[in-house]
């Protein structure tokens, strides 16, 4: 087995580039998903260490100096980190010549050729679901033989050899909590809408849905939601709770873990016999008896993508999904004493002035607990990628997503809508929604009721106000 590090690399102060993550930036509140998609190859490969340099505000001086004794490396990259990530290829080429570095990624599972030609100190990239493919590779097997893998030969010509299957058995792969235990500090992982500390996993890949902008279902998970038995997530959850007793919310990470509703009640059942308090991301369709079962065995919180309050515009990104089932659901949620994250979603086909403010009027109206603005982010490989592009909506200085200090930025426009008007539209969001006397009062309930909550807020308070000046210093 080559000795093998996995690593997601330094790049700019404070950005979110988890696996996880559907918008790699710096946001507006400091924040840090596990670096699952890294985790699960590093649980398959003896003897391998995983690095996460940002949450861990780590340099490359330790780095360089463990890649001198490295094989392989395995980086994890995307689009908006990807130039970054080049140089740190090559500083780790330089330390070690003889060193194989690989990137892992959607960024890379479809755009391999490209991501090679501009990438010179990278030796091979995996395309789509990578574990096994990175398993054989750190096997040492022979190039030619390893599904999944575009690489250069020894003349430097890129080969691309056949696409690997997706893996259907899911309880196969180890569990990613012993690569954690083994090289993480959970406590530097922080998501402001979760208890801290918190551990995230995957229960299984794949998203049913066809959202157009929605980045893994199109490039590596695909839309065919593979699962892992209930029983194999209760004994992972079981091993988590003694690995971690600090830990106070465990989050699965499926793109819609409620995809699959009677698994998703089974599942609740295991967690509800460990006395468990966990969250999930979720469609905002789950009828009110599974969300019954769900809270009854300790679920707190659904991260819920509402992405616009338009009918027209969630027709326009087949987000499958009526408004006013939406505002159903809510409703049972709220009554149920179920918190929401809502996310949302500006600038996306067919968003007008107009449709901005019907967005947050909507917003207002459910009043999730807690709520995050994004920008409409192009990724390559994405549906609304070919639209932007065929379309024009797309310029290439904006094809990064990011601007120099790694903050999202507004990277479509319309012939009716500029990207300055996109942009400033998330302060208005935030200040509309957060700034309203209810909501003030809401806040500040809950940090009387909790001391820790009074200083987490606070410091989230701090974060979320600078986030506003640099974003008009932008």
């Amino acid at each position: 087995m080559m000795k093998t590090l996995f690593l997601q690399p330094p790049s700019f102060d404070g950005f979110d580039g988890g696996a996880g993550s559907r918008y790699q930036a710096k946001r507006e509140i400091k924040s840090f998903w596990y670096p699952t998609w890294l985790a699960q190859p590093a649980a398959m490969v003896e003897g391998s260490r995983l690095i996460d340099a940002p949450p861990a505000r780590m340099g490359m001086e330790p780095i360089l100096e463990d890649v001198r004794n490295r094989d392989l490396v395995i980086m994890h990259t995307s689009t908006p980190s990807f130039a970054s990530d080049v140089r740190v290829a090559q500083m780790l080429k330089d330390a070690n010549p003889k060193v194989k570095i690989g990137m892992v990624g959607a960024k890379v599972a479809v755009q391999p050729e490209e991501s090679l030609l501009n990438a010179p100190p990278v030796d091979f990239v995996a395309r789509n679901e990578f574990d096994f493919t990175i398993k054989e590779m750190a096997e040492g097997r022979d190039w030619k033989d390893v599904d999944g893998i575009s690489w250069r030969d020894a003349d430097g010509k890129i080969v691309h050899n056949r696409d690997r299957a997706m893996i259907e058995d899911m309880d196969s792969l180890p569990f990613v909590t012993e690569v954690y235990k083994r090289d993480l500090k959970i406590e530097d992982y922080f998501i402001g809408y979760l208890m801290h500390p918190y551990i995230s996993i995957y229960t299984g890949r794949g998203c049913k849905s066809r959202c157009t902008f929605c980045l893994w279902p199109q490039t590596v998970g695909g839309h065919h939601y593979r699962t892992r038995s209930p029983e194999h997530v209760a004994a992972e959850i079981r091993l988590a709770k003694q690995y971690f007793p600090q830990v106070k919310e465990f989050f699965f990470d499926d793109d819609t873990f409620t995809d699959d509703l009677p698994r998703a009640e089974a599942i609740a059942k295991e967690l509800g016999k460990l006395g468990v308090t966990w969250s999930c991301n979720a469609k905002a369709n789950v009828p009110r008896k599974t969300l019954e079962v769900l809270k009854a065995n300790g679920l707190r919180l659904l991260l819920v993508g509402y992405e616009s309050g338009n009918q027209q515009i969630l027709h326009n990104i087949k987000k499958g999904m009526r408004v006013e089932t939406a505002r159903e659901f809510t409703k049972n949620c709220h009554e149920l004493g179920i918190k929401i994250h809502g996310t949302f979603i500006l600038g996306l086909p067919g968003e007008t002035k107009e449709t901005i403010q019907e967005t947050i009027r909507f917003a207002t109206e459910i009043n999730p607990h807690t709520l995050q603005v994004s920008l409409a982010a192009p990724y390559p490989g994405t549906f609304l990628h070919q639209q932007a592009t065929e379309n024009g909506w797309l310029d290439e200085k904006n094809a990064e997503l990011i601007d120099d200090n790694g903050v999202q930025i507004a990277p479509l426009h319309y012939p009716h809508l500029s990207h300055t008007e996109i942009f400033q539209s998330v302060e208005e969001f935030y200040r509309k929604f957060y700034f309203r006397a209810p909501k003030i009062m809401s806040i500040l309930n809950e940090m009387v009721r909790s001391p820790q909550m009074m200083k987490r807020r606070l410091r989230e308070g701090v974060e979320f106000f600078q986030f506003l000046r640099e974003r008009r210093a932008a």
